[in-house]
This record gives structure tokens, sequence and C-alpha cells, in this order.
């Protein structure tokens, strides 16, 4: 039975390949735009992937008009602005709590700053907070910068809700609908 386990195994694994190589053949023969690969990173352009994302949102908001667009699309840039700069929800830089310890300056040199993306730049205040933590602060240094964090993000989603209840006063009830499905507006 042992014997027979190993030359099945065997030829599971002799399949797989000779199906992997013939698949990778024939993905070769077309080019990755047909097969819709992403673009190669050194090829992202953030100014196309803007005009995509926009496009996107003016056919799910079915607006026809470029008049109404050219009133929609500045607020619609504006929410986008300050939702990038209230930055994520509940987590730390880069996510669940931001890069591995041994690459929190991202190999970069720059502290952790997240260049080239569309996220936001860390707030001072968010700097300062890390790095009281990394530090290993005391308790009060720590309040105190946890406190002025609280404070900045609490004006960045003041003005993320001013921002959306401008967006909000230019749709109809159809568009707002739209709008909120799409996480433009809550």
């Amino acid at each position: 039975m042992n014997r027979f386990s190993q030359a099945a195994r065997a030829a599971c694994i002799a399949i797989a390949l000779c199906w992997g190589a013939s698949n990778v053949g024939a993905q070769e023969e077309q080019p990755r735009r047909e097969r819709g690969d992403r673009p190669e990173r050194g090829n992202f352009d953030p100014e196309q992937f803007r005009a995509r994302m926009n496009e996107r949102i003016r056919e799910q908001l079915e607006i026809k008009s470029d008049e109404e667009w050219k009133v929609i699309e500045p607020r619609i840039a504006k929410v986008n602005e300050a939702r990038r700069a209230v930055g994520p929800m509940g987590f730390g830089r880069g996510g669940f709590g931001g890069p591995p310890r041994g690459d929190r300056d991202g190999g970069g040199g720059d502290g952790g700053r997240r260049r080239g993306g569309f996220g936001p730049e860390p707030s001072p205040e968010a700097e300062a907070l890390q790095k009281a933590i990394e530090s290993k602060a005391s308790n009060e240094e720590i309040k105190a910068k946890l406190a002025k964090f609280r404070e900045s993000r609490k004006a960045k989603e003041a003005e993320l809700a001013k921002a959306q209840d401008e967006l909000r006063k230019v749709l109809s009830v159809r568009q707002e609908a739209s709008a909120v499905m799409m996480g433009l507006l809550q």
C-alpha cells in the first residue's frame, strides 16, 4: 500500500506539473493586457487610476451631463481628500499595526512615511504617538500624545463630514443612495 501511495503521489505531481506548464505556455501567448493582469509596478500612473475611478463613479451615479459632472466631481474629490486625511480607521500605520518591527522605516529611512501611495502622510500627531509607543515612554507622555492624536483625528473627521454634506447637497436621492453604497457618503 505504501508503494502504491508513493506512485499515486508521484503521478499527481507529474500531472500537476504538466498542467501548470501547459497553462503558463498558453498564457504567455497572450499579451498581459488581454489576460487582465495588472500592469507592472513601474508603469503605475496615479492620474490614470484617478481618472478611471472618476469614470466609474460617474457611471454609477448615472451622470450624463458634463455640466452636472463639473459641479459634482470637485465635491467628490474633496470627500476623497478628506477621507485620505482621516486615514485608516482604528488601525496603525500601514494597516494592522504597521510594517513589521524590523522594518519600521520601510527600508527608505523615512521613518515609516508612506511615499508614492494613495494613503495619507502620517500626521505629526500620529508619528509622535508612534515614537512614544516604540520608545516605551511614560504613561503620562503617551496619554498626552494620544489626546493630541484624537483631537487631530476628530478635526479631520469633521472636515470629512463637511465635505460629505457639500456633496450630498448636489445629488439626487438616487445618486445619494448610490454614493452611500460606494462609501462616498455615510
